[in-house]
């Protein structure tokens, strides 16, 4: 009988990383895309500016006479900068899958859902810092929000679940477009809720069969919980529809995208 040994030549196999060291390494890669990619950030942070000053400069005093409407447009602008932000994910995900460096992901020792991740808190650093930067502006031409420290804590907060909310519904987009095109493309109709919101106007001052589609979308108390907190207003009528909105999106595009990066990147 004769007895088989394994050979000393075959190379060990790697031990599986643990912990977060993953998603940190892929947050770093993410970031580092970001910073070689400035146009894409530029245009995510002058894009929101340019609107906020041509809403509050050439058409504030048509909407509201008395100059107040720049208390009443900064948060909506602050979430149309979310969404131009966010919107880069989509293509960045699409970008790693027709390029084929999620093969080699795949071959690594690292949990899947990992790639995606470091898109995602990527992405929620850069529009943090994008939404910062608008604010700023938004100080400069006469934004004067009354909140205290409480306030302005909750409405950071409402803000950076959005912006995560839907970072992972555009990394989900991303998986399942075919190329960056299709990702930017289908991402685009998603920026345009807030023009069917609270935003920029109030929704009874809408035609009648469209203040229903603007009143119900999740956009709408989202926007009215940041205003709300922002300018010392009670918010107990939107908060928890706010917070809902967010958790299920959420909610939904992780499974959708975890999914799909199973199903895209498994057969490649």
């Amino acid at each position: 009988m004769t007895t088989v040994t394994a050979s000393p030549n075959l190379p060990a196999l790697r031990p599986r990383v643990t912990g977060l060291t993953a998603e940190g390494v892929f947050v770093g890669r993410s970031l580092l895309h970001s910073l070689r990619d400035g146009e894409s950030l530029l245009m995510a942070i002058l894009l929101p500016v340019m609107l906020m000053l041509m809403f509050t400069w050439v058409f504030g005093g048509a909407i509201d006479p008395t100059g107040d409407y720049v208390n009443y447009v900064v948060p909506g602008v602050i979430l149309t900068c979310a969404g131009f932000g966010a919107a880069s994910t989509a293509v960045y995900v699409a970008g790693d899958m027709k390029a084929g460096i999620i093969d080699r992901f795949r071959t690594m020792p690292v949990r899947a859902s990992a790639v995606l991740t470091g898109h995602v808190v990527a992405s929620l650093l850069r529009n943090l810092f994008a939404t910062a930067i608008v604010i700023g502006v938004a100080l400069l031409v006469g934004f004067r929000p009354t909140a205290g420290l409480w306030g302005w804590l909750g409405a950071v907060a409402v803000i950076a679940l959005w912006i995560l909310a839907i970072t992972y519904l555009f990394a989900a987009i991303g998986l399942a477009s075919g190329s960056p095109e299709g990702a930017n493309g289908y991402g685009f109709i998603i920026l345009f809720l807030p023009y069917l919101s609270s935003a920029y106007v109030p929704v009874d001052t809408m035609p009648e069969w469209l203040q229903g589609v603007a009143e119900y979308q999740p956009v709408t108390p989202i926007i009215e919980t940041i205003r709300g907190l922002l300018m010392g207003a009670p918010v107990d009528d939107t908060v928890g529809w706010a917070i809902a909105w967010c958790l299920g999106i959420l909610v939904v595009s992780f499974v959708w995208g975890a999914w799909l990066f199973r199903r895209k990147a498994g057969r490649r």
